[in-house]
């Protein structure tokens, strides 16, 4: 007993240090990406961005003290927003919330053909989706010292913005921008990255746009992953099942936190085509799991995907996908597809047979 117990003790032993060795690797790795990042590639960012190293950078995941900063440059701020306009914004929303409060005239609340009823749905909409955002870290919710910000930016949002409105999933992509970036830094990333293509047709549910959005998908679904995609067709299990709580909440509601951040750092890199990618990972890595379940579980699984899910697991199957189809890449697949769906609309006579 005594040499069984020793014998444990050893074990035990041996496995601190090894994990105390890699967690030493791992802070001397982010210790150097860090003075990569702060001295090599921001102060040269239109040359080095895009380079074959920092690509690989990019990869690995942005050290969280200068994640903000790459993610800013890499969305960009092709609106010209200001903080200016950002408290402008936020002052309107403000005002209307004590409009509200205190039971001001329709007439007050009115803007851009959009009735009180719509504003005050929105407003109370905002305040639901607060307090179910990231609910386990306690920060977002009443009383956290992130619910005035994240209120505030998505109030403002719906002001610069009120063709849109507030729509469910956005409180989660303004949270994790909060915690990367200062408040107005972070509406100006939210307000540009809503305006990409893929998350305004999403957001505003254009429904043409979404669809051909998932017949995209499909066609690297098939190429990549013919077994699997032809066991969810038998079911009649759709893309838009799992992948507009995905796409809505880029991942940040689906994944836990760390990984989604890093999810975020190459779709910063990559733009919408990683988003995809990133779906057909997820997919591969559940394969042989998936292939065995029916409708229900399969939707229930990917609705609800594991916890614990490894970061590193995740990223070497996304590695495995392949964006090109028929030697063409995501972006001429689906500008096919909108070529194709605009000349169905107009009713074109080599459509028509």
């Amino acid at each position: 007993m005594v040499v069984q117990a020793k014998k444990r003790e050893l074990k035990e032993a041996q496995r601190r240090r090894r994990q105390l060795e890699e967690r030493c690797r791992l802070e001397e790795s982010i210790g150097n990406a860090v003075l990569t990042w702060n001295n090599e590639v921001l102060p040269n960012w239109e040359t080095m961005w895009c380079s074959r190293k920092v690509r690989d950078l990019w990869w690995q995941g942005i050290p969280p003290s200068v994640r903000g900063k790459v993610w800013s440059l890499a969305i960009g701020n092709e609106l010209n927003i200001t903080h200016e306009l950002f408290d402008i914004c936020l002052a309107r929303a403000k005002e209307r919330w004590r409009s509200f409060s205190t039971g001001g005239s329709e007439a007050e609340n009115e803007d851009a053909g959009f009735s009180a009823a719509d504003r005050e749905a929105s407003l109370e909409l905002i305040k639901l989706d607060i307090s179910r955002t990231f609910p386990n870290l306690c920060i977002f919710q009443q009383g956290g010292p992130y619910h005035d910000t994240l209120h505030s930016i998505l109030g403002a949002y719906t002001c610069y913005r009120p063709d849109v409105g507030y729509v469910q999933g956005m409180s989660f992509i303004a949270a994790v921008l909060i915690l990367n970036l200062d408040t107005a830094d972070a509406f100006i990333a939210f307000s540009n990255l809503l305006n990409k293509p893929c998350q305004m047709a999403f957001f505003r549910v254009d429904h043409g746009l979404m669809l051909t959005y998932f017949a995209a998908f499909e066609v690297f679904f098939e190429e990549n992953l013919p077994k699997l995609f032809a066991h969810f067709k038998k079911n009649n299990l759709t893309p838009d099942i799992y992948l507009i709580d995905w796409i809505f909440t880029l991942y940040s509601k689906s994944l836990p936190l760390d990984l989604a951040c890093r999810i975020w750092d190459v779709f910063c890199r990559d733009g919408e085509e990683f988003l995809f990618r990133t779906a057909l990972g997820i997919l591969k890595l559940f394969e042989d799991i998936l292939t065995k379940m029916d409708f229900i579980h399969i939707a229930q699984f990917l609705t609800r995907l594991p916890e614990d899910l490894p970061a590193e697991e995740v990223f070497a199957s996304i590695a495995t996908i392949q964006m090109q189809s028929r030697n063409k890449k995501w972006a001429q697949v689906l500008t096919a597809l909108q070529k194709d769906s605009r000349d169905v609309e107009k009713g074109s006579p080599s459509l028509r047979h």
